[in-house]
């Protein structure tokens, strides 16, 4: 459609000011985890993009960081007093209506993307995204994908926008049963067996990854953008079991951003 390509030349020219506005949050973040000794590392794209481009993947428009669930709690403790006026810390408490993913907004722009809702009043400016990690039992890895894939599916229908029917009531159901049968089974696991592995928390742990955890740490350092950052251990190990062979370029359809619009700045 016209109009949405109108749209998308629009975001691609303030795409380069989105990275660095990101890449200013990414800076603040790493101001107050060094000042409280928190650990944090680069995750998912942001770490491939550092690895094989030295910065942004050129047409990626967001940044992922990753830290121990303890970490994350203490971060969320201190972060709101620490943050500058224009930066807001999003979590399920701040700002309720956003969904369960911990971000550090931006409150001068406007990041929309498929999903945003305007009739809820959320904060939905840039953002940097802050994910929790956690211990994993030391199972088969089919197993762990098998349990995550079901949870994350089951924990997204179950929190997604419904609407009144017979579908919606009968999802209710079957994916709260469902989700509640394999969380069981997760905790179960947890407690039973002992745990060399560690990743993603499972609702959010959609592809069923899992880390050995000398993978992630002792933590590293990186080259991101014009600074160093904290890093996974063994970076080259962590890619391979989020990518497999992560410095082949993706298709050029494949190369798209995440947003639908972007201003970069409000006022």
């Amino acid at each position: 459609m016209k109009d949405k390509e109108f749209l998308k030349q629009y975001s691609q020219k303030q795409l380069r000011d989105c990275q660095l506005k990101q890449l200013g949050i990414l800076k603040e973040i790493d101001r107050i985890c060094r000042k409280y000794d928190i650990p944090y590392w680069l995750d998912g794209g942001t770490l491939l993009g550092a690895k094989r481009h030295g910065g942004f993947i050129p047409w990626d428009d967001d940044i992922d960081i990753a830290m121990d669930k303890d970490s994350l709690q203490r971060f969320s403790e201190v972060a709101p007093a620490e943050l500058p006026a224009s930066l807001f810390l999003q979590t399920p408490k701040s700002d309720p209506n956003n969904g369960p993913i911990i971000k550090v907004r931006d409150l001068n722009s406007l990041f929309l993307e498929h999903g945003d809702d305007f009739q809820t009043g959320y904060v939905k400016g840039i953002y940097v995204d802050i994910f929790p990690f956690t211990n994993h039992p030391d199972v088969p890895l089919l197993w762990i994908k098998r349990l995550h894939i079901a949870m994350s599916k089951s924990y997204s229908i179950l929190h997604r926008k419904h609407y009144y029917s017979l579908r919606s009531f009968a999802e209710f159901f079957w994916f709260g049963a469902k989700y509640l049968l394999y969380n069981g089974i997760w905790h179960i696991l947890c407690a039973c067996r002992p745990s060399t592995h560690y990743a993603n928390i499972p609702i959010f742990n959609g592809y069923g990854i899992s880390h050995k955890r000398d993978t992630v740490l002792p933590l590293g350092t990186i080259r991101f953008e014009d600074n160093e950052f904290p890093a996974p251990h063994d970076a080259d190990q962590y890619l391979r079991n989020l990518y497999g062979d992560y410095m082949q370029l993706p298709p050029e359809e494949k190369r798209v951003a995440h947003a639908e619009f972007i201003l970069t700045k409000l006022v």
